[in-house]
């Protein structure tokens, strides 16, 4: 009896030792990092905060992040594949969709052994829309993206200010649109005069760990490339929160900490981006993340909704609109040459109150509108009968300082974009799309996004191919 009865003991000590074993890090490459209650969010004072960054306290278990974005090589190493914009196995993997994020999670835990972290279903009927329910199991030990709010507690590293340090990252800190630090839109609006000048904007990705890493050993948690999280993108809501992750249901996910091609302003610890989960942009990838302990006992469904025309139920029945803003003429360029190939009917927006067209008049009005995100009133009326005959809409603008002009913002709040499919276009002078496709995103959170044409200024001789060839996708 006493040999059985030490059997059992020895044996039952051999599976505490292995369970408490599966949740140490998975090597030198990942940190801990310690739980604890933050401020989330920014306070209503901090330069260019988007609406959606409503403050509030968030408590979190303790859990592992890895130091460096997920690389090409890793990538290739699993998938067999590399969808990558830019070609280099250090370079952090991008052009990678939130669903194949979770995939590739699932498959590395698989090949190290480890509990695979998330189920996913196809609960959709042929409709657009996805129709994909992905199960979380949270007290498993497998690699996972980070919760939204796990991200922003291990960028901020204990600090309070828009960035992880009081000094705003420059050319020489962080791999985005060095053009563009944080401080030169901030001097527009007040006199602080801070240490970081422009600097070098190198116009793609360069190797993980190139620079300095934050307090808590993470490096290029701003910039390189935007990093996936698990949450749907949704309001925060002021109460307290422990261990969120984010609604049940959603159109968008979130990815934090922007890329290579984005200004300072979108590198913040609390900005926030989103697009759709089966959605694949040149600036986004991952960085893993993976549990400390099993102290958070639950498991998590969630469910994509549709959008687009295609969830409907009056689908295909309607027609393409070309509607675009334009002011210096490279957008009204484009959007004739779209209307040339395809004969869609075209609308341009006119101002009530048009901005200067004074090219430095203009860069204080267009930038000052941004600032306090105004809604500049709409001279263009669509009647809605009108406007209920299009399926689809091919939307234009120029790239304002990485992001849509107000006046599409009015335009995207004027009209019911749920039942819709938005084709995205516009004219930029080097930052492609910048953070434009998540301010639509996120101002038309049910209409569908398909991938958009980005032309430098006017498109010189190859825009009527680069047309023709996006439309033909």
């Amino acid at each position: 009896m006493k040999k059985l009865l030490s059997s059992i003991f020895l044996a039952l000590g051999l599976i505490t030792m292995t369970h408490a074993a599966s949740f140490n890090a998975p090597g030198k490459d990942f940190l801990l990092i310690k739980g604890g209650t933050f401020t989330m969010g920014s306070p209503e004072s901090e330069d260019w905060r988007s609406n959606d960054e409503t403050q509030h306290n968030v408590t979190l278990a303790s859990f592992y992040m890895a130091k460096f974005e997920v690389t090409q090589k890793e990538w290739q190493k699993i998938t067999g594949k590399n969808p990558s914009n830019f070609s280099g196995d250090n370079l952090p993997v991008e052009s990678v969709t939130w669903l194949e994020a979770i995939e590739f999670c699932n498959a590395l835990s698989k090949k190290e052994g480890r509990t695979p972290v998330y189920t996913i279903s196809d609960l959709s009927d042929g409709k657009a829309g996805g129709g994909k329910s992905v199960t979380w199991n949270r007290t498993a030990n497998g690699y996972r993206l980070p919760t939204e709010a796990e991200w922003e507690y291990a960028a901020r590293a204990g600090s309070s200010t828009p960035f992880y340090s009081k000094k705003v990252p420059g050319a020489e800190d962080v791999n985005f649109y060095g053009h563009y630090p944080y401080q030169i839109e901030q001097n527009y609006f007040n006199d602080e005069v801070l240490e970081t000048r422009p600097g070098v904007y190198r116009g793609k990705t360069v190797a993980v760990g190139s620079f300095a890493a934050n307090p808590n050993g993470l490096h290029d948690i701003y910039g390189n490339v935007g990093e996936w999280c698990f949450d749907y993108y949704g309001d925060y809501g002021k109460a307290a929160q422990t261990n969120p992750y984010g609604a049940v249901e959603g159109t968008r996910r979130v990815y934090r900490g922007g890329g290579w091609n984005d200004f300072g302003k979108n590198l913040r610890s609390a900005y926030r981006a989103a697009m759709s989960q089966e959605s694949r942009a040149y600036n986004v990838g991952l960085r893993l993340v993976c549990n400390a302990d099993d102290s958070v006992k639950e498991t998590v469904t969630t469910k994509e909704e549709a959008t687009g025309a295609k969830s409907s139920k009056n689908a295909g029945r309607g027609k393409a609109l070309i509607i675009f803003y334009s002011w210096s003429g490279n957008t009204r360029g484009v959007a004739r040459e779209i209307a040339r190939q395809t004969g869609y009917d075209s609308i341009e927006l006119e101002l009530v109150t048009p901005y200067s067209s004074n090219y430095n008049t203009v860069l204080n009005e267009a930038q000052r509108d941004q600032h306090k995100q105004a809604r500049p009133a709409l001279k263009t009326k669509i009647a809605p009968e009108k406007w209920a005959e299009y399926d689809t809409i091919i939307l234009g603008y120029p790239n304002w300082w990485a992001s849509i002009p107000m006046p599409i913002a009015t335009l995207l709040e004027s009209y019911d974009f749920s039942e819709k499919t938005i084709m995205p276009f516009c004219s930029h002078g080097g930052g492609r799309f910048g953070q434009s496709l998540t301010a639509i995103a996120k101002l038309s959170p049910k209409a569908r996004i398909t991938q958009g044409l980005s032309v430098h200024y006017s498109g010189g001789s190859s825009l009527s191919k680069d047309v023709e060839r996006w439309l033909k996708k």
